[in-house]
């Protein structure tokens, strides 16, 4: 049983339930609940080039699952709390929670479908909701701590996405969120990725305290490798014209996420800079609070 209720999906008058492996609408069993979808920001095709360029193991990836994960333990104030991972995509942080809080309620979301229906093969027990963050069909005040790495640059409303995420919370309840930093850099490549914009840390804290957040923490990932970042990106904006986008972006994250120094770089920051706040970086994170 999820500690919630969910409304029906369209065309069905049954209020799902969740048997432990399926959600069960009326006569139908499927891992995977489905609502609505939302493919201007992110697709299916992107996800499949994103893992076969960087992979599960690309060093930045590594720290930012390990910056959400210590955050999460910080911001856990019940025994069995509710963690919602929003833009899941192929799960490689939900296993993670799955295994570091295993009396919590871990449930993954994605506007994606096939990387959720892979994922359910591969996680059998973790709920699934398939939907777009715009039109959110889950209860207000549902979730203790919700997770959003790298969407909110997916998504052209952002402040309205945003005000989704706080209704979601429960009070008191915490949001960990991780965006691109650094606005003048956006290049061809975060087009390609389909990103509607970069972000100034200032940017990302002056949308969550609109919406009413108040900011436990502010800093970047990527600090120790943000001035050869900043040049890569650089270059990128001069060389727009008449290249393949899909295939700089396949390269460049091969290359990265193979790189002993990258490694070394995002070692030594997660090691001995993690708390400290962070004044630039490739990343800009942030943990905010619904009050209580």
């Amino acid at each position: 049983m999820l500690p919630f209720v969910l409304p029906a999906p369209q065309g069905s008058s049954s209020t799902p339930q969740w048997d432990g492996q399926n959600f069960v609408v009326g006569d139908v069993h499927t891992p995977v609940l489905e609502y609505s979808e939302n493919f201007a920001g992110w697709s299916d095709d992107l996800t499949a080039l994103h893992e076969e360029a960087a992979g599960e193991n690309h060093p930045i990836d590594v720290a930012s699952r390990r910056n959400a994960i210590d955050e999460v333990r910080k911001s856990i104030r019940t025994g069995a709390p509710v963690i919602m991972e929003i833009g899941c995509s192929s799960g490689f942080l939900i296993r993670e929670l799955v295994a570091e809080f295993p009396s919590a309620c871990v449930v993954g979301a994605d506007v994606v479908k096939a990387p959720l229906y892979q994922l359910a093969g591969r996680l059998p027990g973790v709920p699934l909701i398939r939907f777009d963050l715009l039109q959110c069909p889950l209860p207000d005040q549902s979730v203790d701590v919700l997770i959003m790495l790298n969407v909110l640059e997916h998504i052209e409303d952002d402040v309205t996405a945003l005000q989704r995420a706080f209704n979601l919370l429960k009070p008191g309840g915490v949001l960990i969120a991780e965006v691109p930093a650094g606005k003048h850099l956006y290049d061809s490549y975060d087009a390609e990725l389909h990103h509607f914009r970069r972000y100034s840390a200032s940017e990302l804290a002056d949308k969550l305290t609109r919406v009413g957040f108040s900011l436990n923490r502010r800093s970047h990932l990527g600090f120790l490798l943000f001035p050869a970042f900043a040049m890569v990106k650089l270059k990128n904006k001069k060389r727009a014209s008449q290249r393949d986008e899909a295939a700089v972006v396949r390269d460049q994250a091969a290359s990265t996420a193979s790189s002993g120094v990258v490694k070394l770089a995002m070692e030594l920051e997660t090691r001995y800079l993690s708390n400290i706040r962070l004044p630039f970086g490739i990343r800009a994170l942030a943990t905010a609070q619904r009050p209580r």
